[in-house]
């Protein structure tokens, strides 16, 4: 009676569950590509909601085996099941649980895990009025979608993501079985943590299908062979695109708070997969080369091996944990070492023996003469890489990198690397990077020329500069050419082609700096980071790669101003459209400089690329539509490529995060090149040659490129003394002589402007 009265006096108490009937559970922001892809993923709960009539008949199947194969009968509680499982654990045969499924669903979503009579008495309780209220189509689904089955990942949808990387209505019986036996203990038993103990879960669902006749014997021995592919944790999405998901995740958080992560956000943007993809193998590749050519820095930890062999397989799994892969570059601890052969264990928990060319790169650390903290013994935690059949010792990279890519007709971003792991270093050099541009700023200092009646065919001489203390309030300068030559008298397009600096001094002087300055404004550069000296010839100011490719565009699209940007749509889970904003072409108010300006400069970027500093890169795209240019600054501290086809732009930097020399030998053109060529060779795939027509306005003399008023003996024709006749590379180079002294006057009066 007294059971009776607390029964009735807790039941009114029970939590409203009429809003199952209509179940919202917690539901991450999800970040697409625009074909697609998914990139990124933030919440707690990583969850894919999916309809009872949605989810494969196969994956209901499987669950219902194992959890509750009488859930259609029973009324809530199984009182055959119960009595069933009492039996079984009495005999001591494999025991069995007595939870339904709705039991589970009143647990899971009302009450906490503790084990008290209490908290059963509201279970059950809880159960019936669930079985009341809800249909049994409406408890299997919000079950389904509301278990945790390891790895972040809540509901068998985005479980089927996680551990087979594929949706779930294209799972199998064997993969269905393989998911079902996670919520057991998902956090140790699941098919990335324990492969073995998920495997003999798997087996004995197939039998319970089996049994309970959800499947034929012939398909529980189909399914009992099929090899099943498990995706690693680190391939957690299809595209690398983690700085880029960041970007948006600050992005959406800053429209939307808290509920960014729980509202079920879908944002599409407008990266490509193909092109994304690219550029992070580039990069790594270009990066991972210069490495190469860097001394062995030593083992990055070492770790005492204890002699009991499940000791030492403990100790090294612990150490590995500690250093998470990086990409392709994998942890692994030594086993063995000497000058001929290293064996090395890394994650897989598979050994591998590294010999001959593959010791290169880490061969000072395998001297007996090596240093105690570069020495690589048994114990020592390095990294190695797989290059073809063979695997090879390397290290983790101090030198980090950028590269970003962007439609030049509306500045929508294709792909963006903000260095070379996310993991490794948040930092993003794509767009918080500024750094020095060097030559690669002197496009637009050429731009500016041709607003002063310079023309390509202009003749400037190439002659050394000096500017003592008194003039420059500082230190002398004597700018210097990258080669240390000067040539003398040349065309502007030949100098822009071979990267002189005294020809863009010469040019800045005709233009003055602050006019420069200005100038260099219309293509979004910051007028406060590119103060007017003539410094700012030779690429002294600031930027980031995101802003010079910006700049760049205006070139490549015929002097249209681009704002760069990401996001084209926001939906709810529901699909409702929150934000749409697709891009848009400019139109003369977007316009930065006149048409027949970026035509013609583009005209001398073509040369750049066709036999200048970036030669090879039309030579190893095999088509002329490339334009560019290479900038390497003072010391080699920063390596530049910019360039573009008409319907691509794309920057790309390297460089240390604390400045400093790349190395005596490296360029722009030798480190940052070959990245945007390979970035390139797959971003142009299939796209046609485009081949520019000229605005109206130009004239071509000779070869050449003029404004029309300048075609025929107008405007400026040589600049400091350089009426001569353009050197050639067979003709002797001149004598390094100053520069005349009323010109050396003039550009030193433009410090003081």
């Amino acid at each position: 009676m007294a059971g009776a009265m607390a029964l009735s006096m807790a039941y009114p108490n029970l939590p409203d569950v009429s809003e199952l009937s209509n179940y919202r559970p917690k539901l991450p922001l999800r970040i697409y590509t625009a074909d697609g892809a998914l990139m990124g993923e933030f919440g707690e709960e990583r969850r894919n909601l999916m309809p009872i009539h949605e989810i494969p008949k196969v994956m209901r199947d499987a669950v219902l085996a194992i959890e509750d194969a009488r859930f259609y009968q029973h009324g809530g509680v199984d009182y055959v099941g119960v009595a069933r499982a009492a039996l079984a654990n009495l005999s001591r045969t494999k025991s069995q649980g007595a939870s339904t499924i709705t039991m589970q669903v009143a647990r899971n979503v009302y009450l906490t895990s503790e084990k008290t009579y209490t908290r059963k008495i509201y279970e059950m309780l809880l159960t019936f009025k669930l079985e009341h209220q809800l249909s049994k189509d409406q408890i299997l689904e919000i079950y389904m979608n509301q278990i945790f089955l390891g790895h972040r990942a809540y509901g068998f949808a985005a479980a089927s993501e996680t551990y087979f990387g594929k949706p779930l209505k294209d799972i199998t019986i064997a993969e269905a079985a393989m998911l079902a036996g996670v919520p057991q203990a998902p956090s140790t038993n699941n098919p990335i943590s324990n492969p073995s103990r998920a495997r003999v879960r798997q087996l004995y669902i197939i039998d319970r299908m089996v049994e309970n006749g959800f499947i034929t014997p012939a398909q529980a021995a189909e399914a009992k062979q099929q090899e099943l592919h498990i995706r690693p944790p680190s391939n957690a999405t299809p595209v690398h695109a983690e700085y880029v998901a960041e970007m948006v995740r600050q992005l959406i958080f800053a429209q939307y708070g808290e509920e960014t992560y729980t509202r079920g956000l879908n944002v599409y943007t407008t990266l490509n997969t193909q092109e994304q993809n690219a550029a992070y193998h580039a990069l790594r590749a270009g990066i991972m080369n210069y490495e190469r050519r860097q001394a062995y820095r030593g083992p990055e930890k070492f770790i005492d091996l204890p002699a009991d062999a499940q000791d030492r397989a403990e100790a090294i799994d612990d150490a590995l944990a500690d250093h998470p892969d990086n990409g392709n570059l994998l942890a692994a601890v030594v086993l063995e070492a000497s000058p001929r052969k290293v064996v090395a264990m890394h994650r897989a928990g598979q050994s591998v023996t590294i010999t001959g060319n593959g010791l290169r790169p880490a061969q000072s650390g395998l001297s007996a003469k090596a240093a105690p903290a570069v020495r690589i013994r048994p114990g020592a935690i390095i990294r190695i890489m797989q290059a073809g059949k063979d695997w090879q010792i390397t290290q983790q990279p101090e030198v980090e990198g950028a590269l970003v890519a962007l439609d030049p007709r509306n500045g929508a971003v294709k792909a963006l690397v903000g260095g070379f792991d996310f993991a490794k270093n948040k930092f993003n050099h794509a767009t918080q990077a500024w750094r020095q541009p060097g030559s690669s700023f002197k496009p637009f200092i050429y731009s500016a020329g041709l607003e002063k009646g310079l023309s390509p065919a202009t003749m400037i001489n190439d002659t050394p500069l000096f500017f003592d203390s008194s003039v420059t309030g500082g230190k002398p300068w004597e700018p210097k050419n990258y080669d240390g030559r000067f040539e003398g008298p040349m065309t502007m397009k030949r100098a822009l082609a071979r990267s002189k600096n005294m020809v863009s001094i010469r040019i800045l002087q005709t233009v003055s700096p602050r006019a420069g300055q200005e100038w260099v404004t219309r293509f979004g550069f910051d007028a406060e980071r590119h103060p007017p000296y003539l410094t700012m010839a030779l690429g002294a100011g600031a930027v980031t790669p995101l802003q010079l490719a910006t700049g760049f565009a205006v070139f490549a699209n015929g002097g249209y101003r681009v704002n760069p940007f990401l996001v084209t749509r926001v939906t709810d889970h529901a699909g409702r459209v929150l934000v749409d904003s697709q891009p848009a072409e400019p139109d003369e108010a977007n316009r930065a400089i006149d048409a027949r300006n970026a035509f013609i400069t583009g005209t001398m970027l073509q040369e750049v690329a066709r036999s200048g500093t970036a030669a090879r890169a039309q030579a190893a795209l095999k088509r002329p539509d490339i334009y560019g240019k290479t900038g390497t600054t003072n010391d080699a501290i920063d390596a530049w490529f910019a360039g573009y086809q008409p319907t691509l732009v794309a920057a790309v930097w390297m460089g240390y995060d604390q400045p400093r020399n790349l190395g005596q030998r490296e360029t722009g053109g030798g480190l940052s090149l070959p990245i945007w060529i390979n970035f390139m060779q797959t971003a142009l795939k299939g796209v046609p040659v485009s081949q520019p027509r000229p605005p109206s306005g130009v004239t071509q003399v000779g070869g050449d490129w003029y404004y029309t008023e300048y075609a025929h003996g107008g405007g400026i024709t040589n600049l400091g003394g350089a009426g001569l006749a353009p050197a050639t590379p067979d003709e002797e180079e001149p004598p390094s002589a100053p520069a005349p002294s009323s010109e050396r006057n003039r550009i030193l009066d433009l410090f003081q402007n």
